[in-house]
């Protein structure tokens, strides 16, 4: 294999693996930082670790044990993808591919300019506001306190960081040691940066999100025949699990087209093995049926006006924010799971990185192949569950425009 991608969630390891799978590099997704990394039948293997939610010294744990081993597996090239947001054990899991790589340096490039996110003077920008002011800075469970990329660094590493321009094609590259944060604002200057990183030996050992990763396979001389999205069940289920309000706005404008809205009770959410009561099997069948009566529906676990009623239910519980947001996520996979094999589901949407990980679990798939973007970050994934291949289409939280859903229901209908 030619390149192991190792990200820290389900839908952000997707998003940087369908830059590859969409142009026919063979290209596969499998979860636990103890995955096989050999015979695996593909150019391209991203892992998701599952450590963004971990503490930092359990996913410097996780991703050093896993870059030690990719070295004796005989990958060319090892990428750390990280959030586009900066969200999660960045500095931690950055220092543990260098450290564990060996290597003096290593270039992170965390600019998404097809998305907007972009890197200027060491400042991370969301839509043109550094992401402390944007909706990532007051996410309930991870909110991210930096927008000057070094500074998020430093909170858990001490090796050290510095940011530089946007490099220029034929240009050479600093020659501090440690991590080298580049800024870019444009694709162009992602790709340019890329060039002068492997004219100079620098693309061995990298980190950055998908925006990056969308220039990495023109660099690495990979590529096959560009793939086209096959054709899906026009019915449409969207499963969320994301507090984000971009995907708040996005369920609003949905509704506002017709999609029935279902939000879970606090009760749903937090009691272990409620879709498996009485009352959850009742719950279901009356889900099943409006399924089957509307062909454009949604499923949430956000309450209406905030989330306070479970936040409350929560403390009355006893659990901490962190339990509460497993047992949520769990739950939700639980109802995926009994929903599955209905015909009245039709093409599911999964977003949020701990929905799709808990719905995958619940039908026991643990590997996924990406095949094409259906819009930028929104990725059309396949995988193999009881003799047939199935189709899911996934989508980080915080990427998409407005009328997202509305959108893509026109486009698998036509």
């Amino acid at each position: 294999m030619v390149l192991l991608i190792i990200a820290d969630d389900f839908t952000g390891a997707l998003d940087t693996g369908v830059q590859f799978a969409a142009r026919g590099i063979k290209t596969r997704v499998v979860v636990g930082a103890d995955a096989a990394l050999t015979h695996q039948n593909a150019d391209v293997l991203v892992v998701d670790t599952e450590t963004r939610h971990l503490p930092a010294a359990q996913a410097y744990a996780a991703v050093e044990g896993l870059v030690q081993r990719a070295k004796y597996a005989g990958f060319a090239y090892l990428y750390k993808k990280t959030d586009s947001a900066l969200r999660g054990n960045v500095g931690a899991e950055l220092a543990a591919l260098l450290s564990a790589s060996g290597s003096r340096q290593l270039a992170f490039l965390p600019a998404f300019p097809q998305m907007n996110r972009v890197t200027k003077n060491g400042v991370q920008y969301i839509d043109g506001v550094p992401v402390t002011e944007s909706p990532f800075g007051v996410d309930p469970f991870e909110p991210v306190r930096h927008a000057a990329v070094t500074d998020l660094l430093a909170e858990q590493t001490d090796l050290p960081a510095a940011s530089f321009p946007a490099l220029a094609a034929d240009g050479g590259v600093p020659a501090e040691d440690g991590i080298l944060v580049f800024d870019a604002a444009t694709v162009d200057e992602l790709r340019s940066t890329g060039r002068a990183l492997l004219n100079n030996g620098g693309l061995r050992v990298l980190a950055g999100c998908a925006g990056f990763g969308a220039v990495l396979p023109e660099l690495l001389g990979l590529g096959g025949a560009d793939v086209t999205c096959p054709a899906l069940d026009p019915r449409l289920l969207v499963i969320c699990g994301s507090v984000n309000a971009i995907t708040l706005a996005q369920l609003d404008k949905a509704e506002q087209a017709g999609f029935t809205r279902l939000r879970l009770t606090p009760h749903q959410k937090l009691m272990p093995d409620y879709w498996r009561s009485a009352d959850g099997r009742m719950t279901l069948d009356h889900i099943e049926e409006t399924l089957a009566a509307h062909p454009y529906n949604i499923i949430e676990t956000n309450d209406e006006g905030g989330n306070e009623p479970t936040a409350t239910a929560a403390d009355a519980l006893g659990l901490t924010r962190e339990e509460m947001r497993v047992r949520i996520a769990s739950g939700v996979g639980q109802l995926v799971g009994a929903l599955f094999a209905s015909p009245a589901v039709g093409t599911l949407l999964l977003t949020g990185g701990d929905t799709l990980l808990q719905c995958m679990n619940s039908v026991g798939v643990h590997e996924l192949e990406p095949i094409c973007e259906m819009e930028h970050g929104v990725v059309l994934a396949r995988f193999g569950c009881g003799g047939t291949t199935r189709y899911v289409i996934t989508k980080s939280g915080g990427f998409g425009q407005a009328d997202l859903l509305t959108a893509l229901a026109k486009r698998i209908a036509d």
